[in-house]
């Protein structure tokens, strides 16, 4: 797993062994995710007041339920400063991603606005897990040794294989098959392996903690319980890119790709999907 040929938290290019596992086809959408809330009751973080000692200097007026979404610019942007297209929206949840004067989330797609104790929380009700990365990035590379799940060419014979930006980020977005956000789970190719929306569409999270580089030669332990209350001072890694990712900013719509996010985060493109340990 890993490379060497993009960014410098991908490296280095490193064997490890998983045991046998099973993974869902596809991320868990809002219809799986509204399924157990209605069994458990469960709140999620994005619907609950923020804790005042979590987030010391921020007025208590501010800590509000809510969560971040994604606004498009009006024009070419500083890159560097992602203040540009991300905003925080007070109500905005699982139910309605992009605040509560709009749209409900639709049920085929994948459930966002999930922090990585909603999404622990939803695989331990399932009797299930989160993938630890190297078990999640086995699985999208779907036993093909190449730049991308499917090859080494981003667009194969001018296909369109996953749900990522098309157009100029974060201004102009012409829409991947029609869809300028998250897509219907299974609207693009699986993978060799059978696997739906390993790439693009929504980043999901991983058990393991995020360090700048891979740590092969360390005893640190890839995953570890998730926490009863989320720590905005610990990282974990995203896999797999969104539809937010476009070349001219986060090219990492990849297997081997990488992105840390804090455990309280909960955004318009971050989801999951759960494993099982066979045998």
């Amino acid at each position: 797993m890993g490379s060497t040929a993009f960014y410098p938290e991908e490296a280095p290019v490193h064997t490890v062994t998983v045991g046998v596992f099973a993974i869902e086809q596809h991320p868990v959408t809002t219809a799986q995710f509204g399924e157990f809330v209605e069994a458990t009751g469960y709140v999620t973080i994005a619907e609950r007041p923020m804790d005042p000692e979590l987030y010391p200097g921020v007025d208590e007026a501010d800590l509000v339920p809510g969560a971040l979404v994604f606004r498009p610019a009006e024009g070419p942007v500083d890159l560097r400063d992602w203040r540009q297209w991300w905003d925080w929206a007070p109500g905005a949840n699982w139910r309605r991603p992009f605040g509560p004067d709009r749209d409900p989330a639709a049920p085929d797609h994948p459930v966002v606005q999930v922090a990585y104790p909603d999404a622990a929380a939803y695989a331990a009700w399932a009797g299930r897990r989160l993938p630890t990365e190297a078990e999640w990035e086995y699985a999208a590379r779907g036993g093909v040794d190449a730049t991308y799940a499917w090859g080494d060419e981003v667009t194969p014979a001018g296909a369109l294989m996953a749900n990522t930006w098309q157009g100029r980020f974060p201004y102009r977005n012409d829409g991947a098959l029609g869809w300028r956000g998250t897509s219907p789970v299974g609207s693009f190719p699986p993978n060799a392996f059978g696997l739906s929306d390993m790439i693009g569409n929504v980043w999901e999270w991983t058990t393991t903690r995020f360090a700048g580089h891979h740590r092969p030669d360390t005893d640190a332990p890839a995953c570890c319980p998730p926490p009863a209350d989320p720590d905005p001072m610990v990282n974990q890694v995203l896999k797999g890119g969104s539809h937010l990712c476009a070349p001219e900013y986060c090219h990492r719509y990849r297997p081997a790709a990488r992105s840390p996010q804090s455990q309280d985060s909960s955004t318009t493109h971050i989801g999951f999907r759960c494993v099982a340990v066979v045998g």
